[in-house]
Formats: C-alpha cells, structure tokens, sequence
C-alpha cells in the first residue's frame, strides 16, 4: 500500500488553505469586476501603481512571490489612495487557478522576470506554452500581452514562444502602454520589450 508521508500531507494542507484565503480575497477585492489589467511579477509596484493612477477606469491586479515586496507595493497604493489597484502574495499558477472564472485579462505586464539563464533552468521561465495557453483563456478579446527582460536569449526565447503559439500574434505596431521609472529597470543598461496580440 502507498504510504503518503507526513510532509507530504503538510504541504498539501498548506496549499489547500493558501488557495482559499487568496480565493476569499479576489471575490471580496473585485466582487462585480469583470476586466483586469494584470501584471505577473509586480516588483516594487513603481509601474502598476503609476499606470492605475493614470487610468482611475482601469482594475489593476500585480502579484510577486516575496510578501515584503508586495507590502510595499500595498503602500504606495495606499498613499497615493488607489481603489483600483490591489496587489497580492501569490504563484503565477495558484492566482490563476484562484481568480474568478469570470474576470479576465483586458492586458498581462511582464516586467524583467527572472531569466533563468542556465539551460537546465530554462524550464523555470515564466513564458512557457502553458502559460501562454492559461493567458490564451483568460485574456479578452483581442486583449494584450507585454513583456520587457534585460535578457536577449529570454526576449529571443519568448519571442520564439509567442511565434509558435496559434493563439498569439507579435505586433510591432502596437505601443508599450506606459512608460515610468521602476526599481528593477533603473538597475538594466538595456533592456528588450515585446508586444503581442490574443488573435
């Protein structure tokens, strides 16, 4: 008979209530919002808080991993009385699983993600083909995607994603939606941004 171990079981349990307390916040947060401009990865929030303070109509939503940046995050939102941004501690996959079926993605940010340069990493990045399906899902009518890395094999290697994927088109016509000063992008000599579209 498998046995399942103690540890095991602890993880489990951890994830099960980690998912409902972010459920409860999501419903609660954007009970009757139906449109959200999302960025995975949101740093500091330098660039979130400033484009939703730009844009009172639009819902914007950032998650990061690490809680001390998403209070910060929570700060700046606060002090500059933002109702229309929320941020949240959250795994890309576990917020995507969590958001009400019913919202979606009016546009994704992407913001010099981690680009896991050794190849035997390349798995860890965040533009893979799942993901870009899970976007695919989520994203609206021809709703947007923006990606920007200091990295040029991730920006080949997510261009090269984008392109084989049927339900996304790169569109070099398309503006990058707003430009400010960010922790992360004042520390890059360079950087590489795309754009694509949901077809």
């Amino acid at each position: 008979m498998l046995q399942v171990s103690a540890d095991y079981m602890e993880v489990i349990a951890r994830k099960k209530e980690r998912m409902a307390s972010l459920r409860h916040r999501l419903e609660q947060d954007l009970d009757g919002v139906q449109s959200i401009f999302f960025e995975a990865g949101c740093g500091h929030g330098h660039w979130l808080t400033n484009y939703a303070s730009l844009h009172p109509e639009t819902v914007c939503v950032g998650i990061d991993l690490i809680n001390k940046r998403i209070r910060k995050c929570q700060d700046k939102s606060e002090l500059r009385e933002l109702n229309n941004c929320f941020f949240y501690q959250a795994e890309l996959f576990e917020f995507l699983e969590a958001l009400p079926k019913s919202i979606h993605f009016s546009a994704v940010l992407m913001l010099f993600p981690d680009p896991w340069p050794k190849a035997r990493h390349h798995r860890r990045r965040m533009v893979q083909k799942e993901f870009l399906d899970q976007l695919a899902v989520r994203v609206s009518e021809k709703g947007r995607f923006y990606f920007r890395t200091d990295d040029l094999p991730y920006y080949e290697w997510a261009c090269e994603k984008l392109q084989q994927h049927p339900k996304w088109s790169i569109d070099t016509e398309l503006d990058w939606p707003h430009e400010t000063v960010t922790y992360f992008q004042n520390l890059m000599d360079a950087y590489y941004s795309l754009q694509a579209s949901r077809l």
